[in-house]
């Protein structure tokens, strides 16, 4: 039993969503509701260590960020949102053009 539910109740369940959806669409809808409940078990668990296991590279950019001025101006990249000098013409982390308002 699943959830309460014998085998009879699942075929029923199953042979309704074929209905609705269609025999074309039901493997799409499978492998989407897969993924979500992957990510939320993710989410559900992930919270704790994410914040405690912070990978070096990320922690090493973050110092070379904050050794410049820091009164210099920023400019976020469209693309990935990482910020970049303002004098700068591509993005350091995705190489995408910075749109600079001047």
């Amino acid at each position: 039993m699943i959830a309460g539910l014998g085998p009879f109740e699942l075929l029923i369940i199953l042979g309704l969503a074929l209905l609705v959806f269609g025999p074309k669409n039901l493997p799409k809808l499978g492998k989407s509701l897969g993924k979500t409940v992957k990510n939320i078990r993710e989410g559900m668990d992930g919270d704790d260590e994410s914040a405690s296991e912070q990978p070096a590279e990320d922690v090493e950019e973050e110092k070379v960020a904050s050794d410049g001025d820091s009164d210099a101006p920023m400019v976020f990249c469209s693309k990935c949102g990482e910020k970049n000098a303002q004098a700068d013409e591509f993005c350091h982390k995705c190489g995408a053009k910075l749109h600079v308002s001047e």
